[in-house]
């Protein structure tokens, strides 16, 4: 279960001038001076916290679709790379209601810029975020040769992006990206929407608190609009990408298009050997069935084909011989409450088509 490997750090006191405008949630937003270890010598621990970290162990069964509080810092346990520290994405306390402007005039557009961004959910951690990061290791733990071989490695071993060009979208906390980077991807670039909370320091936090110094050069982060192809970054990057991530992308039916769109740009055309493109798009079920199978219809239209396909339990810690935790992707389940649903993900391999009809679109 990828959840368990989930807990909260003790909360940080606020500074006693109570000026935390220059840090996010207390901590510095740019990262663990070099050569420094992170103090938590002023922080307490929160009972809410402490109880939210037992959660998954009281209550098996539940299967939260997403952790954290906006500016929380998430000690993330790795079983390859050890202790890792997220902090999860968190808007400014101000905003100012209008366009960018320090005066609105009469007939000045207001609108709040924060409750604008929260529909972008970017301020917490997704699940899907976090089975991705558990396949990357996976992957990596199998190509190095320390784990017994089973009927479903060969599809984990597909997950390693060792020397792989990676690129993920709608990144947030970008917790797969930092797998991606401590698993010797070649080259990783985290983008969200320009009005993405995480911008605001935590990507850069969760780069530098988590890379070592060496390997953070391969790593870049940058806004970017699903869609928006007509700019320096697009053409710079068009077909660059060997992996694409979009974990729980997909809960904006209007923007599946220009998801899809975005995904056919990026991604390296299909070739005989490991280094054709393929993009990993996870999705929990929490938004419903129909909406997930829109975009694997539309994404048709944009040369894109499914490679694979299944559902995966997030309550479940293996995918046995037997398939248990995974099964079949049906578009509709009679029986299926949203009780039920809420365990599981979607978990598919998309690669451009032969066709690729969408090459000019």
């Amino acid at each position: 279960m990828p959840h368990l490997r989930l807990r909260p750090l003790p909360r940080r006191r606020p500074p006693e001038n109570n000026n935390p405008s220059s840090t996010l949630s207390g901590v510095n937003s740019e990262g663990p001076v070099e050569g420094e270890e992170e103090e938590y010598d002023d922080y307490d621990d929160d009972a809410e916290d402490i109880f939210s970290a037992f959660l998954p162990h009281l209550l098996p069964d539940d299967a939260p679709q997403f952790h954290g509080d906006p500016g929380q810092l998430l000690q993330y346990r790795s079983p390859l790379y050890g202790d890792l520290t997220v902090m999860v994405p968190q808007y400014p306390e101000k905003s100012g209601n209008w366009n960018g402007k320090s005066n609105p005039k009469d007939g000045d557009i207001i609108v709040n810029e924060v409750e604008e961004g929260r529909k972008l959910f970017a301020h917490m951690l997704w699940s899907s975020a976090m089975v991705v990061a558990e396949r990357l290791e996976d992957a990596a733990i199998i190509t190095a040769g320390e784990k017994k071989l089973s009927r479903d490695d060969l599809d984990r071993a597909s997950w390693n992006v060792q020397g792989h060009t990676v690129l993920e979208l709608g990144a947030g906390a970008g917790l797969p990206s930092i797998i991606s980077a401590l698993s010797s991807a070649s080259h990783i670039t985290i983008t969200d929407h320009p009005s993405s909370p995480a911008f605001l320091g935590a990507i850069e936090y969760n780069i530098r608190a988590n890379v070592p110094a060496w390997q953070r050069e391969r790593i870049v982060s940058t806004p970017h609009e699903w869609g928006a192809l007509d700019n320096q970054f697009a053409r710079d990057n068009k077909e660059r990408f060997s992996r694409i991530i979009a974990a729980d992308c997909l809960w904006m039916m209007d923007q599946h298009a220009n998801l899809a769109r975005t995904l056919q740009w990026f991604l390296r055309p299909d070739s005989n050997d490991n280094r054709g493109g393929r993009a990993w798009v996870v999705a929990g079920l929490h938004t419903g069935r129909a909406v997930v199978a829109h975009f694997f219809k539309i994404s048709e239209a944009f040369g894109l084909e499914v490679e694979s396909i299944y559902e995966h339990d997030i309550n479940t810690a293996n995918e046995d011989e037997q398939g248990e935790g995974r099964r079949e992707w049906a578009v509709v389940r009679e029986d299926e409450g949203p009780g039920n649903r809420q365990r599981w993900c979607v978990v598919a391999v998309l690669k451009r088509s032969r066709l690729d009809v969408g090459s000019s679109q």
